[in-house]
């Protein structure tokens, strides 16, 4: 018997994940956007169902999970924990990539009193790039830092931006403006989004420029490594455009009045940058990811590292950032309705790792899709 999955969001990577999932004969997709253009680019490749609803509803969510073993939640991160609330007051199973502002352990007490599954965070970082720093910091009795790098770029460096968003250009602009909590000497500090910039070498990529963003998360609870810090990368001077356009106001959410109208700088921002960021079918970008974790073994400090990099399919046109975002939840949702994962609660999904033998299915797993993690041992 089909085991039902309903997939909410059908942007570039909800779509990915709708898609990957119908082609498995033992689930039966829905797929749910409010654009039916983006309904039908997936559904002409696979079978699924399709429905247009308004996914910023509450009540509109609760009718379309009813009698799902599983959701996958792939929204705007502004509609994230809404979502994910939504879902699991419907008494329904959840793997999520949203990237919300809100805190997702305020979600703890409603999943566990419900008896459900909610992995949260379970895309590229945070997700794999959690999941990967659980498994290299088992390596050592005593880690002492983690460091977390990963990017999504077009392979080619077109001006003005020399970048390529493959979602939500809101989204993005959040990494831009969102304080980064990091761990220093044990103890959580904040620093502003875009700061403490450094030129970082790449193999395969070459020299990228990473910056402070908010993308530990859940990690700071839930890894015990006393100094963690996770980077954004991207190609050299995009930083001084981004710390620009954010001085100037037009990230702004507070409206200005315009014509007498009210309107958000942020929202005229992000329709613009939609078009410039927007990418084309056909062109290709890649993602690359850097986690290391430092410590001592045998007296001497050493780094475990693995190292990502992923570019476009060029047989099936999904981009790199589709491919290492959706791929995590697709398998995270696979093993669950096969019965291999048996946690309840928030389960962050860094957590998944510290079960050793379902990493290794997970890499595995990976590995079968043709997404490659490089691991190795360094000197530090």
């Amino acid at each position: 018997m089909q085991k039902s999955i309903v997939v909410l969001g059908a942007g570039m990577v909800g779509g990915f994940i709708a898609r990957k999932l119908a082609g498995d004969e033992r689930f039966r997709v829905t797929l749910c956007d409010r654009d039916p253009a983006a309904l039908d680019r997936s559904a002409k490749m696979f079978s699924m169902d399709v429905i247009e609803a308004d996914l910023s509803n509450p009540a509109v969510i609760a009718k379309l999970v009813a009698g799902a073993d599983l959701v996958a939640g792939a929204v705007p991160g502004f509609l994230g924990y809404r979502m994910a609330e939504a879902v699991l007051s419907a008494g329904r199973h959840l793997v999520d990539i949203s990237f919300f502002p809100e805190d997702p352990f305020g979600l703890e007490a409603l999943a566990r009193e419900k008896n459900l599954l909610a992995v949260v965070d379970c895309g590229v970082t945070p997700g794999l790039g959690g999941m990967l720093a659980v498994d290299l910091a088992r390596r050592f009795e005593k880690p002492d830092r983690l460091t977390i790098l990963v990017g999504g770029l077009p392979a080619e460096r077109i001006w003005p931006t020399e970048y390529k968003a493959p979602f939500s250009p809101i989204d993005v602009i959040e990494e831009y403006v969102r304080p980064a909590r990091y761990r220093e000497r044990g103890e959580i500090v904040i620093r502003p989004a875009l700061s403490e910039a450094e030129l970082v070498d790449l193999p395969g990529v070459g020299t990228l420029e990473a910056f402070n963003t908010d993308g530990l998360r859940t990690m700071l609870r839930t890894i015990d490594i006393p100094n963690m810090k996770e980077k954004t990368l991207r190609y050299p001077g995009h930083i001084e455009k981004m710390r620009m356009l954010r001085e100037m106001g037009f990230f702004d959410e507070r409206p200005r009045r315009i014509g007498g109208q009210e309107i958000r700088p942020l929202d005229v921002t992000a329709a613009l940058l939609f078009e410039e960021w927007k990418l084309v079918p056909g062109t290709e970008e890649l993602t690359v990811m850097r986690v290391e974790v430092e410590g001592k073994r045998n007296g001497k400090s050493v780094i475990e590292r693995c190292d990502l990099l992923d570019r476009t399919d060029s047989e099936t046109g999904d981009s790199s950032m589709a491919r290492t975002t959706g791929y995590p939840a697709v398998i995270a949702s696979t093993l669950f309705l096969e019965g291999k994962i048996a946690r309840r609660g928030l389960s962050p999904a860094e957590t998944l790792a510290e079960d050793a033998s379902l990493f290794e299915e997970i890499c595995a797993r990976l590995a079968r899709v043709g997404v490659k993690l490089r691991f190795e041992t360094v000197a530090a």
